[in-house]
């Protein structure tokens, strides 16, 4: 696929994963975005652009189902997902943002090249310039802001938004590393089968003075068995299923609760239990990965940072219900 010529600002953006998105939101090309995923929901005005994209499988079910539901697909050597070849021509893009991390997670990138083969932009004209990100750490994350800044041309924004960032994120480490004790901490990206929260989200945990001990940084986030988790016995225990938001997650909470010796957990008992935003926030590597670290600042250091965003991107669960109850 063509480059687009450097210093050029293109006219014509599509998004075809959520992180990427916000990071052309970030970066004040809002205006030159003309399409977007069906994942991409932030900032809001966006939901007003063509929808390009969409899940071969129904979304509806228990995390159990859903996880059935994508293997049998991917089992068949299939996509999970759909994307309108025809509505994309249409828009004649300049750059086309995709992902080759997780198929998954999004739209992949084999997707969008298979879509956009068929068509350029006119005879002896040059098709789309499709940037795939495949973001594994934070390190990672900062690259692939360079890498859409680039693609749009807007290289200098791109190191300002990373510079923001990196200090926020700075800032938050150095007011935990004050903190008495690092507690270990269970991060949770799915619920059945379990899986750990991996790649950046245990370099999260160790900014925000814990021990993630599920899984390792830089790595894809591993299945884990629950004994892992009943023998470590955690001091906290924090649940934020890929593409799930609070309420969603709530609602799956008993199957946790079910498990053998759920109760007898530390974080169960001193009601250390916490249920995060994980299609908002952890799972979406791009600029709100400072949210992330902030929300878990939160929770691991209460002593030390308001919470700020309580009620929006995380809540207590007392295990009651399928409700949860504010921090105290």
């Amino acid at each position: 696929m063509s480059e687009i010529a450097p210093n050029t600002k293109p006219d014509r953006i599509v998004s075809l994963i959520a992180s990427a998105t916000e990071i052309i939101c970030a970066l004040g090309a809002r205006d030159r975005l003309v399409g977007r995923s069906h994942e991409c929901d932030y900032p809001g005005d966006v939901l007003s652009l063509p929808q390009l994209t969409e899940a071969k499988f129904p979304v509806a079910g228990t995390s159990y189902d859903i996880d059935q539901r994508v293997k049998a697909i991917v089992q068949e050597g299939l996509s999970v997902y759909r994307v309108d070849a025809e509505a994309l021509e249409a828009l004649d893009p300049d750059v086309i943002v995709t992902q080759d991390h997780c198929e998954v997670c999004a739209v992949s990138l084999s997707d969008v090249e298979d879509a956009v083969c068929t068509f350029a932009k006119g005879p002896g004209g040059q098709g789309a310039e499709i940037v795939s990100l495949h973001p594994d750490s934070l390190a990672d994350i900062w690259s692939d802001i360079r890498k859409v800044a680039k693609a749009i041309g807007d290289v200098e924004a791109g190191e300002q938004l990373i510079e923001d960032a990196r200090d926020r994120m700075t800032w938050i480490a150095g007011l935990t590393a004050k903190a008495e004790g690092k507690p270990r901490i269970a991060m949770i990206e799915w619920i059945d089968p379990l899986m750990g929260g991996g790649n950046w989200m245990p370099e999260l945990v160790e900014l925000a003075s814990g021990i993630d001990f599920l899984a390792k940084p830089g790595e894809p986030s591993p299945w884990v068995e629950w004994d892992d988790i009943r023998n470590t016995d955690p001091e906290v225990i924090f649940v934020h299923p890929c593409g799930f938001d609070i309420a969603r997650t709530l609602e799956e909470m008993p199957s946790l609760e079910q498990r053998p010796g759920w109760n007898d957990l530390k974080a169960v008992r001193e009601n250390k239990v916490f249920v995060a935003d994980g299609n908002q926030y952890f799972n979406r590597p791009g600029p709100r990965v400072v949210e992330s670290l902030q929300i878990l600042a939160e929770i691991l250091h209460s002593d030390l940072f308001p919470p700020s965003f309580e009620g929006k991107g995380w809540v207590r669960y007392d295990g009651s219900s399928s409700a949860a109850s504010s921090a105290a």
